[in-house]
């Protein structure tokens, strides 16, 4: 039988991170049931699922107090999917994104924790707001509109490139604009504490640039199908 998932790599993470006082979400994006639950019964209890339908199909499967994260790309029509059961959605990307997920975490009675996705890369196809655009939707107060939704943060995925001085730069420039925000909008993101970025292959410039909260996937359990 093949191992479930790679303990030594896990173990080697999870000590790394404790250095840096950073969360890793281990991402099971298809990776089975039984893989997830190896890694859980080793003891570690954050998921992130890119994909809404595979999120739906696996929690009911799993313990119960796992710590489910929506990392991929949110279509508006999956929200009723999602927020029922993620603890934290990582890739809100658009003012539109936001209004749906507010009505339906009013709907639930709840306010649900997320991250804004700013857009980092240089390529056209990555999402996310665009840092100015974003700057002036927060300083007119239009999200102050989304009472349902806590903005604990922000999202970036960097370049996929193997120049790691393109990959620093961006994470730096996103770092940056955390820390200014965290002081700029304390009264209107009371919660805001954390900037996720960094996966597999440049998950250490991530947290050399101040990442609190790195998405792993395949070092963890193996290459996907």
């Amino acid at each position: 039988m093949d191992e479930l998932f790679n303990e030594e790599k896990l173990d080697k993470l999870l000590r790394e991170l404790s250095h840096y006082d950073a969360t890793l979400v281990a991402v099971s994006k298809k990776h089975t049931v039984e893989s997830i639950q190896a890694v859980y019964d080793h003891g570690h209890k954050i998921f992130g699922e890119n994909r809404v339908q595979e999120l739906v199909q696996k929690q009911p499967e799993l313990p119960k107090d796992i710590e489910w994260h929506q990392v991929g790309h949110l279509q508006t029509n999956k929200v009723k999917l999602v927020l029922p059961i993620a603890t934290l959605t990582h890739s809100v990307d658009s003012e539109r994104l936001l209004a749906a997920m507010n009505k339906e975490a009013g709907a639930l009675g709840k306010v649900a924790d997320c991250l804004l996705q700013i857009r980092i890369a240089r390529e056209e196809t990555k999402y996310g707001f665009i840092k100015n655009t974003l700057k002036a939707l927060i300083e007119k107060g239009k999200l102050d509109d989304y009472p349902n939704l806590n903005i604990r943060g922000y999202m970036g995925i960097a370049t996929q490139t193997e120049d790691a001085s393109q990959i620093r730069k961006e994470y730096k420039t996103l770092n940056k604009f955390f820390e200014e925000s965290q002081e700029d909008y304390k009264d209107k993101f009371p919660n805001f504490d954390i900037l996720s970025m960094g996966m597999t292959d440049d998950h250490q410039i991530a947290l050399d640039e101040g990442s609190t909260m790195i998405r792993v996937g395949s070092a963890i359990f193996g290459p996907r199908d």
